[in-house]
């Protein structure tokens, strides 16, 4: 995964629906929009090299506040025609747009100065292998799923490396530590 241009950024919606049922059926739908949607779109669109970074989170859209969707983001690459993306896109996008450089030269939450050459594109790069993460854990599985404890289970193993956790137990940060 590359750092994004931040000049060459587009944005897309695909609708996961309403939260109903399980925690478990709700994870499952959520797995199987990743598998079946997401990553298959970026296999086309690495395949077809027009994208250099991409990357995935749930929210909520204004003018459909009763589902939520997976807003995903994506860089083209240098000399990729935004209609070329448009022409690639499957029916299951919506909202194809471009963003403007001000909507992501910052991060919420992320502290510019602390990052490599205080660049931004720094801190989407991360965020995007996090998105490859997930669609290559989602995709070692079978079509039936992973459950949830499962995927907290890789996660504890995420947050260990880190120190962040032990026995699937958050340790705690010194009383008055400020995140």
């Amino acid at each position: 995964m590359q750092k994004p241009s931040l000049d060459r950024m587009w944005e897309t919606w695909i609708r996961i629906g309403y939260p109903q049922g399980s925690y478990q059926d709700w994870f499952n739908r959520v797995t199987s929009v990743i598998k079946t949607q997401i990553s298959k779109l970026v296999i086309i669109l690495e395949k077809n090299k027009l994208i250099e970074w991409y990357h995935f989170l749930i929210h909520s859209k204004e003018t459909d506040p009763a589902n939520l969707y997976f807003h995903m983001r994506v860089s083209l690459k240098e000399g990729v025609k935004p209609e070329k993306l448009l022409e690639t896109l499957p029916g299951y996008c919506v909202d194809l747009m471009p963003l403007k450089r001000k909507a992501v030269d910052s991060i919420s939450g992320i502290v510019q100065p602390l990052l490599k050459n205080e660049e931004i594109e720094e801190a989407w790069k991360i965020i995007g292998e996090q998105s490859e993460w997930i669609i290559h854990m989602i995709d070692g599985y079978k079509d039936s799923g992973i459950s949830i404890p499962q995927f907290v289970q890789f996660m504890h193993y995420y947050m260990n490396m880190m120190g962040l956790g032990h026995n699937s137990k958050l340790i705690l940060p010194p009383t008055g530590y400020r995140f």
